[in-house]
């Protein structure tokens, strides 16, 4: 079934959808306004898989239908076709980012074989991952980051001072970040960007071997959706702050509100993902304009085969 739905001419058509949106996305870089950014990357991308012949349908999107016009989650995309697909999008990950002419800011895209994608609801999910290469169990959610430290770097065979932890810099982190640094693990402490921070463990160049901390949980979904490719481990659980966010999971279809899931229960098939950088950053470099042509450089990775592409495409203005 697998190989039917997601062949490898789909793989290339993933890398074009992300590239219009970063384009779009880096045209308002430095301007100040993120809700225009992140708009104008919604459209490229709506705009990019409707010419696809595919059969889509959103289910991690801007949101619900009532609040979201373009890419809300239900929505379906495509001009039709034999492919069947579940479609995760963060059209720009890092809006304030992007308005701030800051690094890091990504166009994401993952698909995946319909049903596959866990419709995880518009929450917070506390999250932890780490590359390949270590093995099952070495990571566990549910023990302190001082405990995963020192069992990361037991596997790794090196000192804990040479673990490097990433985690998004907010206040309600205070107890992760005082646990890593009394770990004695290095701390890179990250602005925004944390479909970026969990793939970063998984790209040995970034120098990042673990990420902790409290996210989107559409975004852990889509990070997985690059794991599965590449190899690694995840564990996430959803965080409801009121019986609002609650509901939503129980409409997405969550019965397990207090599960913690693993990698495979969130991708749950085959997977292709594909991030575009708009602003330099540590994964990818950003957009550029230069002598009347636009540069851009992407990751493509596909689960069937285990392949990361990067690209870089030059096009004319």
């Amino acid at each position: 079934m697998t190989a039917r739905v997601l062949d490898r001419s789909l793989v290339l058509a993933a890398v074009r959808v992300t590239e219009r949106a970063a384009i779009a996305a880096w045209a308002l870089a430095g301007r100040g306004d993120e809700m225009a950014a992140d708009q104008a990357a919604v459209d490229a991308m709506r705009n990019a898989l409707d010419e696809l012949e595919i059969d889509g349908e959103i289910v991690i999107g801007e949101g619900e239908r009532d609040e979201a016009p373009m890419l809300f989650i239900g929505e379906k995309v495509g001009r039709g076709g034999k492919s069947k697909l579940d479609i995760a999008v963060d059209p720009l990950e890092g809006t304030t980012l992007t308005a701030k002419a800051m690094g890091n800011a990504l166009a994401v895209m993952a698909w995946a074989p319909r049903g596959a994608l866990l419709k995880a609801p518009d929450t917070y999910m506390d999250k932890i991952a780490c590359g390949p290469g270590y093995p099952p169990g070495v990571i566990d959610l549910d023990r302190s980051p001082t405990e995963n430290v020192a069992a990361l770097a037991a596997a790794k065979g090196v000192p804990v001072s040479e673990i490097t932890v990433c985690v998004l810099d907010r206040p309600r982190h205070a107890e992760i970040i005082a646990g890593v640094r009394e770990s004695g693990a290095r701390l890179a402490l990250i602005p925004d960007g944390d479909i970026a921070g969990v793939i970063n463990t998984a790209d040995p160049e970034t120098g990042i071997d673990l990420y902790i901390g409290q996210g989107g949980a559409p975004e852990g979904v889509l990070a997985c959706a690059a794991l599965k490719c590449v190899g690694g481990q995840f564990q996430g659980r959803l965080v409801f702050r009121n019986a609002d966010e609650r509901a939503r999971a129980v409409r997405a279809g969550i019965e397990q509100l207090d599960k913690k899931y693993d990698l495979h229960e969130l991708v749950r098939d085959e997977a292709i993902f594909a991030a575009t950088g708009v602003t330099k950053g540590a994964l990818l470099d950003g957009v550029r304009v230069r002598n009347g042509f636009v540069q851009t450089h992407s990751l493509v990775m596909y689960s069937a085969t285990h392949t990361v592409r990067e690209v870089r495409t030059r096009r004319m203005v």
